[in-house]
């Protein structure tokens, strides 16, 4: 069991709550998931992500301004190109403790039908 312990300065009146689902609603899109386990590798222009996850420019384009605006991703000029990464650690294990729940689950995640 994981011990979290949560800093939250925000009353608790279903807005924290709404905070938190738009968080993991930031993860919910497939194309933006594999944006971030790509970017756990390291930094990635826009034209490498297209390359690597055989998405279009616009809708990597579209899904990186999401992530960076929720404050998944952050990006540094570099000459001509514009590199992303991750902006905290702390999403490695976000996605690793995800990944083991998953795993844990898998079977009664996939034949959900109420999501």
């Amino acid at each position: 069991m994981v011990d979290l312990e949560l800093h939250v300065s925000l009353p608790d009146t279903g807005v924290q709550t709404g905070i938190y689902a738009k968080f993991f609603h930031g993860l919910s899109n497939p194309t933006r998931l594999r944006i971030v386990e790509t970017l756990l590798d390291g930094e990635r222009s826009v034209s490498q992500l297209v390359q690597t996850l055989g998405a279009t420019q616009s809708q990597v384009s579209n899904q990186l301004a999401c992530l960076k605006w929720c404050g998944y991703v952050t990006s540094r000029q570099d000459g001509k190109y514009v590199l992303y990464r991750i902006s905290d650690p702390r999403v490695r294990t976000l996605l690793q403790l995800a990944r083991e729940i998953v795993a844990d689950n898998a079977e009664h995640i996939q034949c959900c039908t109420r999501m």
